[in-house]
C-alpha cells in the first residue's frame, strides 16, 4: 500500500540563505577552496538572497565546484560534514519544521530534496529527525578521490523529478497525494511532480505562478535585517581578501647591504 509523503527543497525553503555558501566557507577553512573563489561565491549568494538564480548562473557555479572537488578525497570531504551542518542548523526556519514536524504527526513521511551534495543533504535530514534526504551524488574513483563527475542525476530542475520518482517507486510512495515545497522557480517541476505544491517565500516569478494556480502559499521572512547581516559579511569577506593581497603587495622588501671594501 503506498503512502504520501512531503517533499522540501533546502536553499530558501527549510533554510535561509544556501547551504552551498555554508560548505564552501568550511571548504576554505580545510583548503579546498581558495579565498578568492569564496569571495565571488559570497557576492553571488548575496545576489541569490536578493533576486533568485538563474539556470545558467548555478550552472557555472556548479562547474566550477565540480572542478575543485575533483581529485579530493571523499573522506576529506565527509569530515567536513560536522562544521557544515554547525553551519547550516541555525539558519534552518522554525517555521518549516514545524511543517516537517505536522506532515510526521499526519502519518507522512518527510525528505529533503536538494542539489547540494547527497552526503550533507542525508545528514541534515538525520539530525533534524526527518526521514530521509535526496541529493546530487558524485562520482568516487578507485582510489577514493572525487572524479567531478556525477553518479546519477543532478538533483535540479527536472532532475529533481528523477531522483523523486525514483525514490517513490523505491519506498512505495504515492507522488499524487504528496506534498512538495519550494521558493523558486526552477522547481517548477518538482511543485508539479506532487498532487499538493506548496512555496515558500518565493521568487516573483513562481509567486505569480502560484496565484494563477491557486497553490498554497507561506510567508514569513523578513529580509532587511538579515540582509543587512549577510551584505556586512559579504563585504567584510570581500575586504579581507583584498586587504590580505594589498598587505602583500606592501610587504617590505629586506634590504641590502653592500659590503665595503677596506
Amino acid at each position: 500500500m503506498q503512502r504520501a509523503a512531503a517533499f522540501f527543497d533546502l536553499d530558501k525553503t527549510l533554510m535561509a540563505g544556501s547551504s552551498g555558501m555554508q560548505f564552501a566557507r568550511v571548504a576554505t577553512r580545510h583548503g579546498v577552496v581558495g579565498r578568492r573563489q569564496l569571495a565571488s561565491w559570497a557576492v553571488e549568494h548575496l545576489r541569490y538572497r536578493l533576486r533568485g538564480t538563474t539556470d545558467e548562473r548555478t550552472g557555472e557555479v556548479l562547474r566550477v565546484a565540480r572542478e575543485l572537488i575533483a581529485g579530493v578525497p571523499a573522506r576529506s570531504i565527509e569530515r567536513m560534514n560536522p562544521e557544515v551542518m554547525a553551519a547550516i542548523l541555525p539558519r534552518a526556519y522554525p517555521q518549516m519544521l514545524d511543517e516537517v514536524y505536522a506532515h510526521q504527526d499526519a502519518g507522512r513521511a518527510t525528505f529533503i530534496v536538494s542539489a547540494a551534495g547527497n552526503g550533507v543533504v542525508e545528514s541534515l535530514a538525520a539530525v533534524l529527525g526527518m526521514d530521509g534526504g535526496i541529493g546530487t551524488s558524485y562520482e568516487i574513483d578507485g582510489d577514493g578521490a572525487f572524479t567531478g563527475r556525477f553518479d546519477g542525476p543532478f538533483v535540479y530542475g527536472p532532475g529533481k523529478v528523477e531522483a523523486m520518482e525514483a525514490f517513490a517507486a523505491a519506498h512505495g510512495i504515492d507522488l499524487a497525494e504528496s506534498f512538495a515545497y519550494s521558493d523558486s522557480l526552477s522547481d517548477l517541476p518538482m511543485l508539479r511532480a506532487v498532487g499538493h505544491p506548496v512555496v515558500v517565500n518565493p521568487d516573483p516569478a513562481l509567486a505569480e505562478l502560484a496565484r494563477e494556480e491557486g497553490w498554497q502559499a507561506m510567508r514569513f521572512e523578513r529580509l532587511g535585517r538579515r540582509l543587512v547581516a549577510l551584505a556586512v559579511t559579504v563585504l567584510a569577506t570581500v575586504a579581507g581578501f583584498g586587504a590580505s593581497r594589498i598587505a602583500a603587495r606592501r610587504k617590505p622588501q629586506p634590504r641590502r647591504f653592500a659590503m665595503r671594501r677596506p
